[in-house]
């Protein structure tokens, strides 16, 4: 009871209130780490395959870095959809279309935050493929919980 004898406030859901619950809940979940074990394993491959051929075509075809940053994602991508559709969240296999859409569409905003990055590491003075190497591990969080959460949502 507060001094004017009314009973204390009760607080409020909050957005963030809201969003720290679900958070703390998932974090207790085995499920959810065992998925980000398996999506981080279909991630090294994809990052392994994204630098290939990202090398392949700024040394070998002589590509300006940029587009080869584009085309390297769009063969690691379709590498990591395959993996992550059949093996991480195979238990929230949706129709095929669908999930393929919301992957493609969390790509395309992962391809521009990556693009970003690897432009801005470059200015800096980063050199091409170490900036690369470093802008698609900064895009990876971004990535797995837009996946997660919409992408492979049942």
């Amino acid at each position: 009871m507060t001094c004017f004898g009314y009973a204390r406030a009760v607080a409020r859901p909050t957005a963030t209130g809201i969003v720290a619950t679900r958070a703390g809940r998932a974090l207790r979940r085995p499920q959810n780490w065992f998925e980000l074990l398996k999506f981080s394993a279909v991630g090294a491959s994809g990052y392994g395959i994204n630098l290939a051929v990202y090398i392949a075509l700024l040394k070998g075809a002589d590509l300006h870095y940029l587009p080869a940053a584009a085309c390297s994602f769009v063969v690691a991508v379709s590498n990591n959809y395959f993996w992550n559709r059949h093996w991480t969240f195979r238990h929230h296999r949706g129709h095929v279309y669908y999930q393929g859409m919301r992957f493609l569409a969390v790509s395309v905003v992962a391809l521009g935050l990556n693009l970003l990055l690897l432009r801005g590491l470059v200015a800096a003075g980063a050199g091409k493929i170490v900036a690369q190497a470093i802008a698609i591990v900064l895009v990876t969080p971004f990535s797995f919980t837009a996946n997660k959460l919409w992408s492979f949502r049942r």
